[in-house]
């Protein structure tokens, strides 16, 4: 008024724009899901309108020196030793971290990773998410991100995982050796869409490609990677006229299953059934479990996604795809297969059933 010009405000651009006061303010503070389109229709607004934002919203914007880990499932303890190696590189670096868990599907991890955004979270490590690639694509573009777990390479973003194509080949390769010809593998299925990067993706791989290189007949059986989908997937084994006589579980979690049900049952492991594990859990070298598992190195690998991280959020642009070689620890859990048919003779699996 009175001559001079009015400075435009976040609702003039919503209105030239022709969205609402939220969407300014997402495109402002980069959120995730925020269009390419309404980004652009945004910001040429803006740009119109000779729109700047206040000091002290630049001023919010700064460095929190806070960094989110957002986690599917933190049932599983080989997600805490990652989260110990993360934490413990953090706070060496200056950082707090923050933790997020959703486990019910890709609609609460977008919910989860953009409340983490929302409160100004300088980087977010992102361990095992759902979703295809354009989702971490859009997510990498809003905030500095390392997926840790998926497979590379990333585009916006970093990427840490173990090397699961030759951790399943350790697997088949020490089963051969003791003389199994049937080798199963547990392949996770669960609510959400198995992208080709995720871990049960790339270790089914790796299981194929050892079991085909090794001259073996492939057999994956569909489950869940906890405790209950292991024991299940005991059941579905016994129901078969002709059995395993090792099995590559995928995860601890789903050998605990078996080694479970195995024990109600009455049935001796390796005697009956070879089992193998993936992550070394702290609880595989308990000597009740003596798991053999192959060891990824979780308390390094969290540590590594820190580092990569703090790096993005310093500036660097350009994409990292790292991936951890694994190591077989033996234990009690393999042996050579039965000398009869099947997991055990069959009056012993009648008996146990019955």
């Amino acid at each position: 008024m009175d001559g001079q010009h009015k400075r435009a405000t976040i609702t003039d651009v919503a209105a030239h724009a022709g969205v609402s006061r939220a969407a300014v303010s997402k495109v402002l503070r980069g959120a995730y899901g925020v269009s390419d389109v309404m980004r652009k229709r945004v910001e040429e607004s803006m740009e119109t309108l000779g729109y700047r934002p206040s000091a002290l919203a630049r001023g919010m914007r700064g460095r929190s020196f806070t960094l989110g880990v957002f986690v599917v499932d933190l049932s599983n303890t080989f997600v805490t030793v990652l989260i110990e190696g993360i934490r413990a590189e953090a706070e060496s670096r200056g950082y707090q971290v923050f933790i997020g868990e959703a486990d019910t599907g890709l609609a609460q991890q977008k919910r989860m990773i953009e409340a983490m955004m929302d409160r100004k979270m300088d980087g977010l490590v992102l361990i095992a998410p759902f979703g295809p690639e354009e989702e971490l694509e859009m997510i990498g573009r809003s905030i500095p991100t390392v997926v840790l777990g998926r497979h590379g390479p990333g585009r916006g973003y970093d990427t840490v995982a173990s090397d699961d194509i030759a951790g399943s080949a350790l697997i088949v390769d020490h089963l051969a050796s003791l003389g199994h010809r049937r080798i199963a593998h547990l392949k996770h299925v669960g609510r959400e869409k198995n992208e080709s990067t995720m871990p049960q993706s790339v270790r089914a791989e790796g299981y194929v490609q050892a079991m085909m290189r090794n001259g073996l007949e492939v057999d994956v059986i569909e489950s869940r990677w906890n405790h209950e989908g292991g024991a299940a997937a005991v059941d579905l084994m016994l129901e078969r006229d002709t059995r395993p006589t090792a099995v590559h579980t995928g995860t601890d979690m789903a050998a605990f299953g078996v080694l479970a049900r195995f024990y109600e049952l009455g049935l001796p492991i390796p005697e009956t059934l070879s089992v193998v594990g993936y992550d070394n859990a702290r609880a595989a070298s308990l000597p009740q479990v003596a798991l053999t598992t192959v060891d990824q190195s979780g308390f390094e690998m969290g540590a590594l996604a820190t580092r990569l991280l703090v790096e993005r959020i310093d500036g660097r642009r350009e994409e990292v795809s790292t991936l951890v070689q694994p190591t077989l620890m033996i234990r009690k859990t393999t042996g050579p297969p039965p000398k009869v048919h099947g997991l055990a003779n069959e009056p012993l699996v009648q008996e146990a059933k019955g």
